[in-house]
């Protein structure tokens, strides 16, 4: 389904008013891929530690 000219307008703009969020929208986007898709074991476990770490920090 094509997008008119008004809704790629009103994408660009929202883009550049809210560039920290779409930023952290694509890394979690990006996380989720290689989770899903690409991950092996010892990944998973490396980044199970990572975030254990950084959920005693916030505590």
């Amino acid at each position: 389904m094509p997008v008119s000219d008004a809704q790629k307008k009103a994408n660009e703009k929202w883009k550049a008013a809210n560039r920290e969020k779409q930023k952290i929208y694509n890394y979690k986007s990006k996380a989720k891929k290689f989770i899903n898709e690409f991950v092996s074991q010892d990944d998973l476990l490396e980044l199970r530690k990572m975030i254990d770490d950084k959920l005693n920090k916030m505590e």
